[in-house]
């Protein structure tokens, strides 16, 4: 974080504002949660829930009112409000949805997933009270955090209307091809368009934000980092298991990745797909969310700050990969994705290097491929 930035956080602000959102955000959460109670739903996890959303609640307003120190409060908000996206996205994979129509519109909302966003948000406010962030610290955050996140769905809108002019001109030559080679030229294109596409948004980003490409940390691996190639991807696959073994053990159900799918169709697609793995899905994704929005965010969160904050981005931009299954199971491969995240964030932040998470990343991916070609084909 700049010294500006801690400036600018500092005496901003009314002591009880930022608690004053929090409750707001809590109240709502809490509200949410009791919907499906009220509604008969005679589940423990929501009852639970409801519980940590109630403490949320009296830990601001404890905060507020009781003249309670926020270095004991935010801890006991910021836990509380964890327990409710936990315990409300384990309510939602389970098909709890307490779904509610909207007047006069023919759109109804799941009101647990409510819950679920409200309180990501309170916990992030609780982070934010237990750091002293103002108002002002807390706008320009939030006004970067949403900036990224645009930057962010760029990353994924750009390739894919690249891809799509690519496929358009060359569709004459692809409808000549044998299905299989028809294929894996379609593949092709698909990864050339994430190489243009990624290319124009973290050039447009340079651009606007008047950085050249000295912003790109790209140097040869140093021995140590070598290390860390090998230990991250062997943390990022015990990151997995453990995950997969956490949700099998309490039934939570995930969605199947759009590349399974095309596995279980075309195997041998799974050949291709693990060397563009290493050249091009794994640079050009790091590239893009680990040194252009990680980056970023280091000038405004703390490091690990920016880890959790690019992550949830990461994790986010992939719902559209996942949009297999219902929203529960969603949410649950996208708790994957984030933890995966976390890893591959740590490790840039550890080396300041893109090579070596663009690599992990790589012969993660790579690896995985390989593994869905010998259980399809």
């Amino acid at each position: 974080m700049t010294e500006t930035a801690r400036a600018d956080d500092a005496g901003s602000i009314a002591a009880d504002v930022i608690p004053g959102i929090g409750t707001a955000l809590a109240g709502i959460t809490m509200v949410a949660m009791l919907v499906p109670v009220r509604r008969g739903v005679d589940d423990p996890i929501v009852w639970a829930g409801a519980a940590f959303a109630v403490a949320a609640v009296l830990a601001f307003l404890a905060r507020r009112h009781a003249d309670v120190g926020r270095r004991v409060i935010a801890p006991i908000a910021a836990v509380s409000s964890v327990a409710v996206v936990l315990l409300a996205g384990y309510a939602l994979n389970q098909g709890v949805m307490a779904s509610t129509a909207l007047p006069a519109v023919p759109v109804s909302i799941p009101i647990v997933f409510v819950a679920f966003l409200t309180a990501g948000l309170t916990a992030g406010i609780s982070v934010a009270d237990y750091y002293d962030i103002g108002l002002a610290g807390l706008k320009r955050r939030s006004n970067q955090t949403l900036s990224l996140s645009i930057v962010g769905l760029a990353g994924l809108l750009a390739p894919l209307f690249v891809g799509a002019i690519l496929y358009l001109l060359a569709l004459p030559f692809i409808e000549t091809l044998p299905e299989i080679e028809r294929v894996v030229a379609e593949q092709l294109i698909n990864q050339v368009g994430v190489i243009v596409g990624t290319a124009l948004v973290v050039g447009a980003f340079l651009r606007t934000t008047d950085r050249d490409l000295s912003y790109i940390d790209v140097r040869w691996p140093t021995l140590r980092e070598l290390g860390w190639i090998v230990g991250g991807v062997i943390v990022l696959f015990g990151t997995l298991y453990a995950i997969s073994l956490l949700m099998q053990s309490t039934g939570v159900e995930s969605a199947e990745h759009a590349t399974t799918q095309d596995a279980a169709e075309t195997p041998e697609l799974m050949l291709l797909l693990a060397p563009i793995a290493i050249l091009v899905i794994g640079p050009f994704e790091e590239l893009l969310y680990r040194n252009v929005i990680q980056k970023s965010l280091y000038e405004t969160f703390s490091r690990f700050g920016a880890v959790a904050v690019s992550s949830v981005i990461f994790a986010g931009v992939h719902a559209l990969a996942y949009a297999t299954a219902g929203l529960g199971a969603v949410i649950a491969s996208l708790g994957t994705v984030f933890g995966l995240s976390i890893v591959l964030g740590v490790i840039y932040e550890r080396t300041d290097n893109l090579v070596i998470p663009a690599l992990v990343h790589g012969v993660y991916n790579a690896l995985t491929f390989a593994n869905l070609y010998f259980i399809y084909s």
